[in-house]
């Protein structure tokens, strides 16, 4: 049965961790959906560490920085469980493409509803802090904060991740 399972909160609060504990209670095999893209070392690093980490605990990889919805289409009928990590870095590579962020967000969420396993989607919580000194971190944290919004409303599950400790919300 597909589900959407949304977590949100800051960075290092623990998300992808409770996210994976959470994919992982479903049938092997088990998808993850990595956004991120290698543009430095240090990046490079860190995917590959999460690669293998991912790669013992029993997960597929898929690396879609952009058509994430296509990844999607499908994953329910091989997968027991897809884990989506992160949100807000698809967002940031669709809006460095130049695309239309409410466009592609209403795309993956039709296509999050499709999926017929459960989803855990990864994001982070952009709108606590203060409001960005520039124009192009503004429209980040605008579109962010609407994307987020638009999964959460059609999530059957949304927790927040404070320090390690998760808060259901929905």
């Amino acid at each position: 049965m597909g589900r959407i399972i949304l977590i949100t909160g800051g960075a290092r609060s623990g998300k992808t961790a409770f996210a994976l504990r959470g994919a992982m209670e479903h049938e092997a095999p088990r998808l993850y959906i990595a956004t991120a893209e290698a543009l430095d070392t240090e990046m490079n690093e860190r995917i590959n560490a999460h690669k293998r980490e991912r790669r013992e605990l029993g997960f597929d990889t898929i690396e879609e920085p952009l058509d994430v919805a296509a990844s999607l289409k499908g994953s329910g009928d091989k997968y027991g469980s897809v884990l989506l990590d992160c949100l807000t870095l698809w967002l940031s590579n669709v809006m460095a493409k130049g695309l239309e962020p409410e466009d592609e967000g209403r795309r993956l969420v039709e296509a999050l509803k499709s999926t017929g396993a459960p989803v855990y989607v990864v994001t982070n919580e952009v709108g606590l802090g203060i409001v960005p000194g520039n124009e192009l971190a503004r429209a980040f944290r605008d579109n962010a904060g609407r994307l987020n919004a638009m999964v959460a409303a059609e999530a059957d599950e949304a927790w927040l991740m404070v320090s390690g400790l998760p808060l259901r919300i929905k």
